[in-house]
């Protein structure tokens, strides 16, 4: 079967449920992953679109998500339903703030809060687009990188995973760190990323929406993988434990994710079994869309030089 985007759609797809805390409430399935716990992307992405189903996105009150900052609280069940509970917390001219709180198993497992924005008329500037990155079809797919590899913690479902069950087609520079750090031990790295085919509409959201849930969707698979590479310390590696612990986004721009966005990524801080990593999401145009901040459980199952 060829790679496909449906199941980001299918895991953004959220329906109305009764509130049982806050003001309005949603339930959503985590998508399956060869992995112990729930990808951490799930949560933020369906949190994006519990929140932004709160907020008109037409009319004279319209507004659109500028920022969301979370913290992960417990591991998720693969599979299975969470339940969104949203709680209005204001609503002004210019501004409107929500919290987000997800349930699963009676105990919350993820909390965010999430401003949106009507914008106004000012002055504009971004940072640059990094150069010197080859260009997206320059570089393997995960599935090329992967096709004749094997080790490590690396199963077949794991394999497969990684080569085509992401949604998005990721094309690293360096090269990967699945198996080995390929490519110098440096904080910097850049990830070129692109859904595996149009992305589906989905239900009580507009394209713009939909598009935004996929960004946010999409940014937590890679931006601990600075403080990985810098450590020399690979996916595969045996008692290897990573967790996303806190995340924040910010959405500069409209995004369409409709072909390539450069996902420029650099880690800041690894100390105390923690790293800390900052991305951006770049068009190849050079027009900034994005910025990503977030800080991760690293345990090793031995020392690291």
């Amino acid at each position: 079967m060829a790679p496909t985007s449906s199941i980001l759609t299918d895991a953004i797809t959220l329906k109305e449920s009764q509130a049982e805390v806050f003001d309005v409430a949603f339930t959503a399935t985590t998508q399956p992953c060869p992995w112990p716990k729930a990808y951490g992307g799930d949560m933020v992405a369906q949190a994006v679109v519990a929140a932004v189903r709160t907020v008109p996105s037409a009319g004279p009150d319209a507004k659109s998500l500028h920022s969301m900052h979370s913290y992960f609280m417990r591991p998720v069940d693969i599979g299975a339903e969470v339940r969104y509970e949203v709680e209005l917390l204001r609503d002004g001219r210019g501004y409107s703030t929500r919290q987000v709180r997800a349930f699963q198993n009676g105990k919350v497992v993820y909390v965010c809060l999430a401003s949106f924005a009507a914008g106004e008329p000012g002055g504009s500037f971004q940072a640059s687009l990094p150069t010197g990155f080859p260009a997206p079809e320059d570089l393997p797919t995960s599935a090329a990188y992967l096709a004749d590899r094997a080790g490590g913690t690396m199963t077949e479902a794991s394999k497969a995973y990684w080569s085509g069950g992401r949604s998005f087609d990721m094309r690293h520079t360096p090269g990967p760190v699945y198996l080995t750090v390929d490519g110098e031990r440096t904080p910097h790295q850049a990830v070129w990323v692109k859904p595996y085919d149009a992305l589906r509409p989905v239900e009580g959201l507009t394209d713009e929406q939909r598009d935004l849930a996929a960004l946010a969707y999409v940014c937590d698979y890679t931006i601990l993988e600075p403080a990985l590479r810098v450590l020399g310390l690979a996916w595969a590696d045996e008692g290897l434990v990573t967790a996303s612990l806190d995340h924040a986004m910010w959405f500069h721009r409209p995004v369409r994710m409709d072909g390539w966005l450069l996902y420029a990524q650099e880690a800041v801080s690894v100390e105390n079994g923690r790293g800390s990593a900052i991305g951006r999401f770049f068009t190849p145009e050079g027009e900034l869309v994005a910025t990503v901040v977030q800080e991760g459980l690293i345990r090793a199952a031995g020392p690291v030089s």
